[in-house]
């Protein structure tokens, strides 16, 4: 479509990867086999909800971050495993729109859950007598609630900004899918309020929640430090390593891309860092956070067991 002699796009093609043609079907096979995995592993709420040993707020937060993982990898990989196999690369520019916007949601919340299970496990590890009097079921949900709340409303922020923006001639997006940052090199008109609006969330949805996590860590260290024990170590040990795992591989590859950009504006490196969170933590999270945790393995077992008993 033109308005006079400006081209206004109505699609953009999304590259992907630069998979050679002749290796398509083995990374088609390798992603498909990923992401069916992601679905298997973060359909363990399933089980949360169905075990009550398992309605504690750890296991609260849990299930919403394994959702948040289940439809942010499903907000991608189907559109990129479609565009492995086909010739035709594009996306509509509503739809484009629709990805950024979950793609935001569903990352910031998994920013806001890790925060705060930080907190749930500064609490359970420095006031553990006074843990459950603290962690009320009220404050549960509504820190809960208030996560989503706020993940949407920033996202929905960054999508009609977006909408406003228009887009000329070039709408070759060199990712797998609508990134922010990417869409906005392709703009012809003034990207400053985006830009500006952009590094004032950043540090609210980024920034703000990881200083919050090194805090409560801190402060868990510094608790452990004045009763030192074999024992209380190995227990605080157990009871974050899961949590800092996940930790790390969020934020160290998040901050990797958006914090520490490569000075050749390599895409190929912003497209693996990019792979690395929508689609690996997801699918390494539930292995790393869920199934090795004891509950979760008995769960599973009364789970089957009963399905045995039925049949």
């Amino acid at each position: 479509m033109t308005e006079g002699n400006q081209t206004v796009v109505l699609e953009f093609l999304l590259l992907g990867l630069p998979i050679p043609p002749e290796h398509q079907n083995l990374f088609f096979a390798l992603f498909l086999a990923m992401y069916l995995t992601t679905i298997l592993g973060n359909l363990i709420i399933i089980l949360i909800l169905l075990d009550s040993h398992l309605h504690t707020p750890m296991y609260l937060f849990l299930s919403n971050l394994s959702f948040s993982d289940l439809c942010f990898s499903s907000v991608t990989m189907p559109k990129f495993l479609q565009n492995i196999q086909s010739q035709d690369p594009s996306i509509p520019y509503a739809g484009c729109l629709a990805q950024i916007y979950f793609v935001l949601i569903f990352g910031d919340l998994e920013s806001f859950l890790l925060v705060v299970m930080a907190y749930d496990r500064y609490v359970a590890i420095c006031f553990p007598l006074h843990y459950t009097s603290i962690m009320s079921p009220n404050l549960c949900v509504s820190l809960v609630v208030l996560s989503w709340v706020l993940t949407t409303f920033h996202a929905m922020l960054h999508t009609l900004l977006m909408a406003r923006l228009s887009f000329c001639e070039d709408n070759v997006i060199p990712h797998f899918f609508c990134d922010m940052s990417a869409l906005l090199k392709l703009a012809c008109s003034d990207t400053h309020i985006n830009e500006v609006v952009i590094f004032i969330t950043g540090g609210i949805i980024l920034v703000m929640p990881f200083v919050l996590i090194i805090v409560s860590y801190a402060r868990i260290v510094s608790s452990i430090l004045k009763v030192p024990s074999a024992r209380g170590i190995s227990k605080a040990f157990s009871t974050c390593s899961s949590h800092l795992s996940v930790v790390s591989l969020f934020y160290g590859t998040v901050i990797g891309l958006y914090l520490c950009p490569s000075d050749n504006n390599s895409t190929v490196k912003e497209t693996t860092m990019a792979m690395m969170y929508t689609v690996v933590t997801p699918m390494l999270n539930p292995f790393i956070y869920r199934l090795r945790n004891r509950d979760m393995k008995g769960a599973l077992g009364q789970v089957f067991c009963k399905k045995k008993m039925i049949v």
